[in-house]
């Protein structure tokens, strides 16, 4: 196994084409912090075999921050949404149907009958569109816990982009929309002070890849979310 060249770069990690014996349909994902990917690997291979959409997956034996990945081929949903390939609502949409269908997963450690297993990082940087379907990669902050937290989660995500100001913000606002407006019912995301979206700011807010924009963005991404909330519960 040969590590090629390199394909992309994250926040937190690298991916590099693997040849030699791979045939180039794996490709080495690397955490430049040194986290240890076989946790990762274990919650992808336990979503799969529910039949979550999510990349193969192999721990590699390199170093404990590696994961090989079955190559994914396609644009990001980010890349779709920025080419027209993909509306903004048909974003959202899809976004709410990949938490609906991850919350229908029993939690695999948590013995509490509520609990599911949450990405805690799904927006359309990672989802990959595919031949075969959205593929959801990125499960380092998977964990598990009430379904509300995830949907939070990316509702937040969403929300600061949409305060940012730039081209995204309105794209971002018209995702967020979509993705509220097809929510778990039986979610209640909470407020500003207390619940899921309070938890979900709180998290972002000591994140330590967030810049001291995004993290500024926060309350107003909140906001935006209630604001949305509100109008669609209005007759």
């Amino acid at each position: 196994m040969t590590m090629g060249e390199l394909l992309g770069s994250g926040r937190t990690a690298d991916v590099f084409a693997l040849d030699g014996e791979t045939g180039g349909e794996w490709v080495l994902r690397r955490y430049r912090d040194g986290w240890d990917a076989a946790g990762e690997a274990v919650v992808m291979g336990y979503v799969a075999g529910h039949g979550y959409p999510v990349p193969e997956v192999r721990i590699a034996k390199t170093a404990p921050s590696d994961l090989v990945l079955r190559r994914l081929h396609g644009p990001s949903m980010l890349g779709a949404l920025l080419d027209g390939g993909v509306t903004a609502a048909e974003g959202g949409a899809a976004l709410a149907g990949l938490l609906h269908a991850l919350h229908a997963i029993p939690a695999r450690v948590s013995g509490d009958p509520e609990h599911r297993v949450l990405h805690l990082d799904l927006h359309p940087d990672n989802v990959m569109l595919t031949a075969d379907g959205p593929m959801v990669i990125d499960w380092r902050n998977a964990e598990e816990g009430p379904p509300g937290l995830d949907w939070a989660m990316s509702a937040v995500i969403l929300g600061q982009v949409a305060v940012g100001g730039d081209e995204l913000a309105a794209p971002a606002t018209e995702c967020l929309a979509a993705l509220l407006a097809h929510r778990d019912p039986g979610v209640d995301l909470g407020s500003a002070q207390t619940g899921p979206l309070a938890e979900a700011a709180a998290r972002r807010a000591v994140n330590p890849t967030m810049s001291p924009a995004e993290v500024a963005a926060l309350s107003g991404a909140v906001a935006l979310i209630l604001e949305l909330l509100a109008s669609s519960a209005e007759p």
